[in-house]
């Protein structure tokens, strides 16, 4: 780098440090109403990603008093979702985005600073199945189940049909139980927006309770319209696809990347975990869990929790704001969740079993950093009803500046431990109660 460019990089960087606002304790912005300061405007935006460093031999993250964890299979290409069959076979989605074309100097930027996180990572883009007859918590049967995919994302069964949402696409594959490998080509159910830009490729997948309904999770396609309002169709919204017909429409819209999708046992809801906006602060905005309503409004991207406006959309939509409605529970900022799963069926310690597992993937753009562990929420009456209880975390390294591995895909496998997809360390994680197995 010449001397010039040297000196225009450093007091860049001075001029982003010296205005850095005041970091907020995480515990502030938990719950239905969290505190929300003044937006944060910066010439450069600061970020910050741990370097991928993997799990040396004998290491794996903690866990909360009473559970136990254990790798259940490694030596994966970036695992992304995890999803257990009926039969107990647990199906490992490896996945990893398209490549995107770079517009603007933040693009690369980015895109260089995510890449040391692990978030370039080769991917197989392909299900892996495992299958743990004895029930001891290794799998003796490892097959590639389905292969070929592009950049596939949520997984759900219902009945006979597997269906896969890929980047561009929901498909549908016929399953026979205890089959290892799916050969016949997917059918394609419907078209998903994808594209060249493609920012959120994820796709995220959920069945409703009686099967007939299929929800898909759709991210933005930027962080707040910057490639234009255009590329923003179909996007930052939950679809809802009749499965006899395929119709589909908007079920809800205005979340800017729904990246899981569950139904809440005691009521049947819909909830979603949303990755929330970047670039104004370090304590904005919360990413949050939400039940769904019926084509309700969450704001992305003229405002978010609610009717708090983002100046730097134009033109505005005040009409649109007044439409907005507010999270039910506020996760903190930029902690990234990516999965999750309701604990009612699982064996894990009582204290678990009547709330949600949220994995957080972990922020980019925060100093210190946010998220990088699973987290229990419990519920009361099919609604939060407490602060988030750390269960998994040591996913960074002692002193912060690396991270092992960063969690994305959770579930419950047949016997009611907790899966956790590691895309960083390569590795499905179980996790279970301490006295599992005991004598």
């Amino acid at each position: 780098m010449s001397p010039l460019r040297k000196t225009c990089a450093f007091a860049a960087l001075l001029m982003v440090t010296a205005c850095q606002p005041k970091i907020a304790d995480p515990s502030t912005q938990y719950g239905a109403n969290p505190q929300l300061p003044a937006p944060h405007q910066y010439l450069i935006p600061p970020m910050q990603v741990p370097p991928a460093a993997g799990w040396r031999r004998g290491e794996t993250p903690a866990v909360s008093p009473g559970l136990r964890i254990s790798a259940f299979a490694t030596g994966f290409e970036h695992p992304r979702m995890v999803y257990v069959l009926p039969n107990g076979d647990v199906l490992v989605v490896e996945s990893n985005g398209p490549k995107s074309p770079i517009y603007r100097p933040k693009d690369y930027v980015e895109g260089k600073v995510k890449a040391m996180a692990g978030s370039s990572a080769l991917a197989g883009n392909r299900i892996i199945l495992l299958r743990d007859a004895n029930g001891d918590g290794v799998p003796e049967t490892r097959t590639v189940f389905i292969d070929h995919l592009n950049s596939p994302f949520g997984v759900t069964l219902v009945g006979a049909d597997l269906y896969v949402a890929a980047t561009d696409a929901l498909l549908k594959f016929p399953y026979v139980p205890g089959e290892t490998h799916i050969s016949a080509p997917g059918e394609r159910v419907t078209d998903l927006p994808a594209g060249p830009i493609n920012h959120h490729w994820t796709k995220s997948l959920a069945a409703s309770p009686d099967g007939s309904k299929l929800y898909v999770g759709v991210g933005s396609n930027s962080n707040i319209t910057e490639n234009g309002i255009e590329a923003e169709t179909g996007r930052a919204a939950i679809w809802e696809i009749i499965r006899a017909t395929g119709l589909k429409r908007t079920f809800a819209s205005g979340t800017r990347n729904p990246t899981g999708l569950a139904f809440e046992p005691t009521t049947n809801r819909l909830w979603a975990v949303v990755n929330e906006r970047d670039e104004i602060g370090p304590n904005l905005v919360p990413d949050y869990l939400t039940s769904v309503k019926e084509n309700a409004f969450y704001g992305w991207p003229y405002s978010y929790f609610g009717q708090h406006v983002d100046v730097r959309v134009q033109p505005q939509r005040p009409d649109l704001v007044a439409r907005a409605i507010a999270p039910d529970y506020a996760l903190s900022s930029h902690v990234a969740p990516l999965g999750m799963v309701f604990t009612q069926s699982s064996s894990l310690p009582a204290s678990y079993r009547s709330g949600v597992l949220v994995s957080e993937h972990g922020s980019w753009d925060r100093s210190p950093l946010n998220g990088y562990k699973v987290v229990y929420i419990p519920f009361r009456d099919g609604r939060p009803s407490g602060s988030p209880q750390d269960v998994v975390t040591g996913f960074l390294t002692p002193d912060g500046t690396h991270s092992r591995g960063r969690p994305v895909g959770v579930a419950l496998d047949h016997a009611g431990a907790l899966l956790i997809a590691d895309d960083v360390g390569n590795v499905v994680w179980r996790v279970s109660a301490a006295s599992e197995g005991a004598p």
